[in-house]
C-alpha cells in the first residue's frame, strides 16, 4: 500500500513539475482561440473564409490536429474546415467543475459555430466528441447543415448517474489526479493508449504519438482531465441524445461511418444510429478499428467529401 502511494505521488510530481506553460503559450500559431458559450476554443481552420462551414469535434484525449490529414483535404475541396478543441483536452479553456455535461459542450459547438459568424455548419464528430456533436445537433437543428458520426461514443438508452465505485474513488480530488496522471496524462503510456483504439498498429506512428502528447505541458492539463473524468462516470444528466426517440425527428443529410473492427463502439452501435435517423448512410469501412481518420485517412476523406459535395 505505502509503496503504490509513493508511485502514484511520483506520477503526480511528474506532472505537475511537466505542467507548467499557459494554454495560450503552448497552443500552435496557426490556431486561434474564439469566445464560445462559457469558454475560450482553441479551432484551426483550413480553405475559403466564404465557403459552408465543416466543424470537427475529436474523440477523447484528442485534440484539433488530430484531424490535420482531413482538415487538409476538406479545405482543398473548397470547404471551409474547422477543427475544435472540446474542454478539457488541448488548449481550450477549461470551465469549472462540473460544467462539463453533454449539453454543455454541446452548447460549447454551437457557440463555435456563432463565433465563425455563420448561421449553420455540417457537424463532424469522433468518439466521444459523438455525443455532444449529437446533442449539439438535437438542441438546435436549424444550426446544423449536415451531420457525420465517425464511430460516436453516444450511448443510447444510458441511464443518468454512474456507479457508488467510481464516485468513491474519484471524487477525492489528490487520489483521482494521481491516478490521472499516472495513465491518461502520463506521456509513457501515450503510445500504448493509442494502440489501444485501433485495428493496425502501424496507424500509432511517432509523429501521431507526438501529436498527441503535445497538450500535456499546459499548466493543469491532469486536474482539468480528472474533472472531466468525475463529470463523465459520475453525472446524472439527462442528454436528449441518449433518448432513441429523439432521433426520429431529425430530417438532415448524415453520414455513419464505422470500422467492422471497433472494439471500442462495435459496428452494431453505428448500424442502430443510421437506423434511427431518416435517410442516413452508413459506411463501413473494412479492417478498421476505432480510429477511421488515421487508420485509413485517405478512404474516410473519400467517403466524407463525396456526402459533403452532394449534401
Amino acid at each position: 500500500m505505502i509503496a503504490a502511494a509513493a508511485v502514484l505521488a511520483t506520477f503526480r510530481w511528474q506532472a505537475h513539475v511537466r505542467e507548467t506553460t499557459s494554454r495560450v503559450e503552448a497552443a500552435p500559431s496557426r490556431g486561434r482561440f474564439v469566445r464560445a458559450a462559457d469558454v475560450q476554443i482553441f479551432v484551426q481552420e483550413l480553405g475559403p473564409s466564404g465557403a459552408p462551414v465543416v466543424l470537427f469535434v475529436h474523440g477523447m484525449g484528442a485534440w484539433s490536429e488530430l484531424w490535420r490529414e482531413t482538415l487538409t483535404a476538406t479545405g482543398a475541396a473548397g470547404f471551409r474546415a474547422v477543427a475544435m478543441d472540446l474542454p478539457p483536452f488541448g488548449y481550450s479553456e477549461r470551465p469549472a467543475p462540473g460544467a462539463y455535461g453533454r449539453q454543455d459542450q454541446a452548447r460549447r459547438i454551437l457557440g463555435v459555430i456563432d463565433a465563425l459568424g455563420v448561421k449553420q455548419a455540417t457537424l463532424v464528430g469522433h468518439s466521444f466528441g459523438g455525443g455532444p456533436t449529437m446533442e449539439a445537433t438535437l438542441l438546435a437543428p436549424p444550426r446544423v447543415r449536415g451531420l457525420v458520426l465517425a464511430d460516436a461514443a453516444i450511448g443510447l438508452d444510458a441511464e443518468a448517474g454512474g456507479g457508488a465505485g467510481p464516485a468513491l474513488v474519484l471524487r477525492a480530488r489528490p487520489l483521482r489526479n494521481a491516478l490521472v496522471a499516472a495513465t491518461v496524462t502520463n506521456p509513457r503510456l501515450t503510445r500504448w493508449l493509442l494502440t489501444q483504439f485501433v485495428a493496425d498498429p502501424g496507424a500509432v506512428t511517432d509523429a501521431r504519438v507526438h501529436l498527441l502528447r503535445a497538450p500535456l505541458i499546459v499548466q493543469g492539463a491532469t486536474d482539468g482531465f480528472g474533472d472531466w473524468l468525475l463529470d463523465f462516470l459520475t453525472s446524472r444528466e439527462i442528454a436528449l441524445s441518449v433518448h432513441a426517440d429523439a432521433y426520429r425527428t431529425l430530417a438532415l443529410p448524415t453520414l455513419v461511418i464505422w470500422g467492422d473492427r471497433d472494439a471500442t463502439t462495435p459496428l452494431a452501435q453505428g448500424q442502430r444510429l443510421a437506423h434511427l435517423i431518416a435517410g442516413a448512410e452508413l459506411a463501413v469501412m473494412p479492417g478498421i478499428g476505432h480510429m477511421p481518420q488515421i487508420e485509413d485517412a485517405a478512404q474516410f476523406n473519400r467517403l466524407l467529401l463525396a456526402f459533403l459535395q452532394k449534401s
